[in-house]
């Protein structure tokens, strides 16, 4: 049997086999998996994502199955837990960031009736398709990850810099930029469900 092709940051270690093949830009619209994304993808800064991968599980008990609105109710005592907690990034300015976004997150919601309306306004409700023939032609960030970056701290959001938008755009479906010929590319996906 064949062996799929796939983009070549997947590497070999199952846990980015299986988070490529399941979820990297496949459309997500449930608030608490957007949350959860936004949150790891500002924990992952200055690490590598297969860190992030391996204490997931950490994080998910850690923050509550990122529960936005238990997030925000985090106080000091909860932050040292946190950083006590030798199964999760354990950064200060990243743990307290989770707790303003928590907080910035739900005001979104209450704004906009979800956040998931709030942040797929920006390509449409469409995933931009990019068309990657190699993993050295992604971006880190584009002019949108860079406006994004900018409305959502205005909105009082941390570590949303242009580079953590634009990996959450494509954690998130937002964008899809599996490379050609990568079997998730989608058309691949066009031609095997044909």
């Amino acid at each position: 049997m064949e062996e799929l092709r796939r983009c070549a940051w997947a590497g070999s270690d199952p846990l980015y086999i299986d988070y490529h093949d399941n979820e990297w830009g496949r459309p997500v619209h449930d608030d608490r998996k957007l949350f959860e994304m936004l949150i790891l993808e500002g924990m992952q800064a200055g690490l590598s994502w297969i860190t992030i991968l391996k204490k997931r599980e950490a994080f998910r008990s850690a923050f509550d199955n990122f529960d936005p609105a238990q997030v925000a109710l985090y106080g000091q005592e909860k932050l040292e837990a946190l950083m006590d907690n030798r199964g999760i990034v354990r950064n200060r300015r990243k743990l307290a960031a989770a707790v303003d976004n928590a907080r910035a997150f739900l005001a979104v919601q209450r704004q906009y009736g979800s956040f998931d309306a709030f942040i797929w306004q920006y390509v449409d409700n469409t995933p931009i398709l990019g068309s990657p023939a190699s993993e050295s032609d992604l971006p880190a960030s584009t002019p949108l990850s860079e406006q994004i970056s900018r409305d959502l701290k205005k909105l009082g959001f941390r570590f949303v810099g242009p580079t953590i938008v634009y990996a959450f755009m494509q954690a998130v479906g937002m964008v899809d930029d599996h490379v050609a010929g990568c079997f998730c590319h989608r058309d691949s996906r066009r031609a095997g469900s044909g």
